[in-house]
């Protein structure tokens, strides 16, 4: 049984169910409902390929302890009635963390995909939920070296880890010649030439003090070019109340489907983010990209991409930089991560398949 519930997960979702029915494996999906909005969730559904969900919780928003709360309850009533063999869950939302407790109290055994990432950072919701659920892990699918040292160092037993690649990178190399940046443009009326933008972290959007900080930098680089920038729904009420749209070199556009949203990326200047997404799909397109915050748990796609971590006060100088065709101390573009080569979803479903066929009984490698 998959467990999603936000955009990231289905993207990474997508290669490993497909990969896992090409095997004849029985599986269902259950969407929690965390992304609720059609342009959040449903088109993400129809884009990528996936089997329309087996379940819709519907839990929608709320506190972190309100939405955790209720993604328990009914994915406790979900896992009863069931009896999946095998829980699956992805990423670092509230949805993966919930369905890993559930499914841990239950003796269900739980397969995290992409495991082992760290900020270090544990003002991050999500540092919170990575590290528990791969505590509670059976099977422990990491997308880079690093992330198997961390595992290492937490105790989680060798046995346990396997290092595959990165699925989401799978879902943007398969859909490659569907990112059509030119009728993107031509359909929604964007310059020729723009920075994209993306921001929806608490650190980033929440605090109005921070907020008129971040937007003042981001007319700095409308001044320079063009900016468009997908609204999430996280950050919408505090970067409209600072006046982001007031510049008329800024594009808000309402939340985009994958398709589109990677099409945008691909065919920017520049990338700005606080999105760990974005700074793998950027590092594979080869895009620039200037992530704003301290500390990445994808630092990969910096010794191996174009991502770059950057302050807001350094936003408008390395844009600069970057339309000027100057470095911004980036690794070279050929220098791709290991085993981001579009096979990770196969990968993670032979494993996966090795283990359902031996495993004598639920929970069985937990604490080994």
């Amino acid at each position: 049984m998959h467990i999603v519930g936000a955009r990231p997960n289905f993207v990474k979702a997508a290669p490993v169910v497909s990969a896992l029915d090409a095997r004849g494996l029985r599986q269902s999906v259950v969407h929690t409902g965390q992304h609720y909005d059609d342009r959040m969730s449903a088109v993400f559904f129809r884009e990528l390929g996936l089997p329309r969900p087996d379940v819709d919780l519907e839990v929608g928003s709320g506190s972190h302890a309100e939405q955790t709360a209720a993604l328990m309850t009914g994915l406790e009533r979900e896992f009863i009635e069931r009896s999946p063999g095998l829980v699956v869950v992805y990423g670092d939302v509230n949805s993966t963390l919930a369905a890993g407790l559930v499914a841990a109290k239950l003796h269900i055994p739980v397969a995290h995909v992409e495991a082992g990432l760290r900020s270090f950072d544990w003002s991050m919701p999500e540092e919170v939920n990575r590290r528990l659920t791969d505590q509670l892990a059976d099977l422990c699918f990491a997308t880079s070296p690093e992330a198997v040292g961390h595992l290492a160092a937490e105790g989680v037993s060798v046995d346990r880890v396997h290092l595959v690649g990165n699925p989401m990178i799978d879902t943007l190399l398969a859909r490659l010649d569907r990112f059509d940046t030119a009728a993107l443009r031509e359909r929604l009326e964007l310059p020729e030439s723009y920075v994209a933008a993306t921001l929806h972290r608490p650190a980033n959007v929440d605090d109005p003090g921070i907020v008129a900080r971040l937007v003042a930098r981001l007319h700095e680089v409308a001044d320079q070019i063009d900016v468009v920038m997908p609204v999430h729904p996280r950050g919408r009420a505090s970067l409209t109340a600072a006046g982001l749209a007031e510049h008329p070199r800024v594009h808000l556009l309402e939340p985009l489907g994958y398709i589109d949203f990677v099409a945008l990326v691909r065919g920017g200047t520049a990338v700005v983010t606080d999105s760990g997404g974005v700074q793998e799909e950027t590092t594979i397109l080869g895009v620039p990209c200037l992530t704003l915050r301290p500390n990445t748990e994808r630092p990969i796609t910096i010794t191996h991409g174009s991502n770059r971590l950057a302050t807001d006060s350094e936003l408008p100088g390395l844009v600069s930089k970057i339309l000027a065709g100057e470095g911004i101390d980036t690794a070279a573009l050929a220098d791709v991560p290991p085993l981001w080569d579009g096979k990770a979803g196969e990968r993670i479903a032979a494993v996966l398949a090795d283990w359902t066929s031996g495993v004598s009984a639920p929970g069985a490698n937990r604490g080994a």
